[in-house]
Order: structure tokens, then C-alpha cells, then sequence
């Protein structure tokens, strides 16, 4: 077999499998990418808040009035210096998912925090709120 014929043998076959490779490598290289921009590197500006209320989420059905204790918490979080620049206190949310919750006297829950985009939650102290549940018939 020739050189030439070994190139020019099936080369409808190796044009699309060479094409085929460079659309798989072009959106590797693209989701790649958007993923390390999504990100917050390590390094940035660190903040806490100390005075943060817990909010209490349960099923809509569910009229018991809960509380929690402690009731506010210190959260901190870390980002670019100019997202951490405009970052405002009411944008962080620190929230105790009591939905599916059975009846109880004390429960412990963790405290869920959710941040803007950007801003990274390094901790939350404390992690976890004691649930007081109000006594039945009140």
C-alpha cells in the first residue's frame, strides 16, 4: 500500500471523525471554563455577620409556631473584593428547614445559609438551633 493510498483511503471517514474530535474538545474546553469561573478562589475578603435571624421554614399546613434558640447567628463568608464591597446583611439568609418535622418537645436542626452569587459560606456559628415546638392546644 502506497503512502498516498493510506492517506486518501477513507477520508470522508477521517474529515468527520477529525471533526467530531474538535467539537467534543471545543465544549470540554467551554464547560470547563464556565466552571472555574463559577468558583471563588480561596483568597478574597473575608466577612462576618454577627446579628443574622434564623428564619424558621415549615409545610404550609403546619400552624404551630415554632422558635428557635438561639434565634440569631454569626455567618462568614468570603468573595472578590468587589462583590464583598456591595454585599449587604439582608442578602445572606440563614434558614432551619423544619418541613416533614414530627411532633417533639426539643429538636436540633442545622442552620441552612444561602448566599448571593459570588460569596462563598466559610461558617456559621452556631451550626445547629435548638427547636422549641409550643405546647399542644395553645
Amino acid at each position: 500500500m502506497a503512502m498516498r493510498d493510506w492517506f486518501i483511503k477513507d477520508l470522508g471517514w477521517k474529515l468527520f471523525s477529525l471533526a467530531l474530535a474538535v467539537a467534543i474538545w471545543l465544549t470540554v474546553h467551554k464547560i470547563l471554563g464556565d466552571a472555574d469561573n463559577s468558583v471563588v478562589p480561596l483568597a478574597g475578603d473575608k466577612q462576618t455577620y454577627d446579628d443574622l435571624p434564623v428564619l424558621v421554614f415549615s409545610e404550609a399546613s403546619d400552624v404551630r409556631d415554632f422558635r428557635v434558640r438561639p434565634d440569631r447567628v454569626a455567618v462568614t463568608v468570603r468573595g472578590q473584593p468587589e462583590v464583598m464591597a456591595v454585599l449587604q446583611a439582608n442578602q445572606i439568609h440563614a434558614v432551619v428547614d423544619l418541613t416533614g418535622i414530627e411532633s417533639g418537645k426539643e429538636l436540633r436542626r442545622p442552620v441552612d445559609v444561602s448566599t448571593p452569587p459570588g460569596v462563598t459560606l466559610v461558617s456559621v456559628k452556631p451550626s445547629y438551633v435548638d427547636v422549641i415546638a409550643p405546647a399542644p392546644g395553645k
